[in-house]
């Protein structure tokens, strides 16, 4: 995998859908290429967002960008193909509905795309050690899934690092990322503590200049990634 490491990530689950194509160009004028897409049914998570016709339309709109898909949704593997056919770079799937972890991540890579694993707040790394080595990334909720806005968990910071411990003992070499929560306050500790991806979605889209608010983001990640060790 060949990324500048940190990455600011925009979710477009903040966006504003009636100018999608300007949003997305805001934030590509920012030099960010990462794109992250929040796809939610209303059954795993309370809150239904867009499928794969919205994501070939961010394909469409940014081929050159990698495009970062979440799926926050029942029975994933159902729709793993859509999504690869829709442009997705990578695509996550929940710890907490996927009984047969191996064989989803297998199937995200037979369908061409990087492959990741999101799990909530309340669900332990250790859980997901058996898979470490079949996985390119591992996104941590940082509030609850659902819903853009909410205030991140701090204790989300004892989880990271655990989850960084973890990819050191075992010789991998998974991006972390995190969601939820992440500002302009947090996000060099994030990046000192050692996330990869950072995805935010109202701390950008909420500012009065897109462009510049990714800008801000990056310059503090990066400032964050000196200070890692």
């Amino acid at each position: 995998m060949n990324f500048k490491i940190p990455i600011v990530a925009p979710s477009l689950l903040a966006a504003d859908y009636t100018r999608l194509g300007d949003e997305i160009s805001d934030c590509l004028k920012a030099d960010t290429r990462w794109i992250h897409c929040d796809i939610m049914d209303g059954h795993f998570v309370p809150n239904i967002s867009y499928g794969p016709d919205v994501v070939a339309a961010v394909r469409r709109a940014a081929p050159e960008a990698f495009l970062d898909v979440h799926l926050m949704i029942e029975n994933p593997d159902q729709f793993i193909e859509a999504f690869s056919d829709a442009g997705a770079d990578l695509i996550s799937v929940h710890y907490e509905t996927c009984p047969h972890l191996h064989s989803t991540l297998q199937n995200i890579h037979y369908h061409g795309c990087m492959s990741g694993i999101a799990i909530n707040p309340g669900t332990s790394v250790e859980l997901i050690e058996p898979v470490l080595n079949y996985l390119d990334l591992v996104l941590l909720m940082s509030v609850n899934p659902g819903f853009g806005g909410q205030s991140f968990i701090e204790e989300s910071y004892e989880k990271l690092r655990r989850l960084v411990a973890m990819r050191r003992d075992h010789k991998s070499d998974f991006l972390i990322e995190i969601d939820g929560g992440v500002s302009l306050k947090n996000i060099h500790k994030l990046v000192e503590s050692g996330v990869d991806v950072l995805v935010v979605g109202s701390g950008v889209f909420k500012a009065d200049d897109v462009t510049q608010r990714v800008k801000d983001l990056q310059e503090k990640a990066n400032l964050g990634r000196k200070d890692f060790v």
